[in-house]
């Protein structure tokens, strides 16, 4: 099963960018489709965005399509996820996560995860 580690998160001023890496291991990153959801206060989970295992398809949130830009190097095990543009509303914790069965992407479309990290907290704030 992957082991998922986030990292990249900070306080940014609106308008600002920040990009976050979901380092993997425990098994090939490859296999998998990766997504990103974000957690705020309060609020319910949402999903964010996924990328296939091969990354030639992607899905964003309404929320954050023409903003975020996930992407992935499974030569080093890795998922990012560019964020610009932000916005007070996208303060949150970002977790990447990962479907217990690998290459299928509907699963993480559906949010249906079987890991993902510790999470990384995002603030944007001026």
């Amino acid at each position: 099963q992957l082991q998922l580690v986030e990292s990249g998160g900070g306080l940014v001023q609106p308008g600002g960018s920040l990009r976050l890496s979901c380092a993997a291991s425990g098994d090939r990153l490859g296999l998998y489709a990766i997504g990103w959801f974000r957690q705020a206060p309060g609020k319910e989970r949402e999903g964010v965005s996924c990328i296939s295992n091969s990354g030639g398809s992607t899905h964003y949130a309404d929320s954050v399509k023409g903003r975020f830009t996930i992407s992935r190097d499974n030569a080093k095990n890795t998922v990012y996820l560019q964020m610009d543009s932000l916005k007070p509303e996208d303060t949150a914790v970002y977790y990447c996560a990962a479907p217990s069965v690998p290459l299928l992407f509907r699963k993480c479309l559906l949010g249906d995860f079987g890991s993902w990290g510790q999470g990384t907290q995002v603030t944007v704030s001026s």
